[in-house]
């Protein structure tokens, strides 16, 4: 979860490149967005990290399961009226690892983190 105090492109790919980069390139092939003008610069991720960006269709949340699932998940933390802009990096960064801290029956009861962890080795 990375804090975006802009609608512009450039500092959010920038966060993401620097987020990303210290993992191995098999786990930062592509990444799916929206269509906000925030993602326009998505090239600069190619570039960055060689990961290739895709774009969902609007009107098409079957597109974006992973996303729909998230959010429900973030917005038991953080509900829809939340104000952002009294939100933290450091706060986005605790939840993501208390959320990613839950096991999932969809992963045998094995956390994300875990699993993650699990594709990384296999796949290293």
């Amino acid at each position: 979860m990375l804090k975006n105090n802009s609608r512009h492109s450039r500092p959010i790919m920038d966060k993401i490149v620097h987020a990303f980069s210290p993992l191995p390139a098999l786990a930062r092939r592509s990444f799916t967005f929206d269509r906000g003008t925030e993602f326009s610069g998505f090239r600069a991720l190619e570039e960055g990290i060689g990961a290739r960006s895709w774009f969902w269709d609007p009107s098409a949340p079957w597109q974006k399961g992973a996303v729909e699932n998230a959010n429900k998940r973030i917005r038991r933390f953080m509900p829809g009226d939340t104000d952002l802009a009294n939100v933290t990096q450091q706060q986005l960064t605790e939840l993501a690892h208390h959320l990613n801290s839950q096991p999932r029956k969809c992963l045998g009861y094995r956390t994300p983190a875990e699993a993650f962890a699990a594709y990384l080795r296999e796949s290293g």
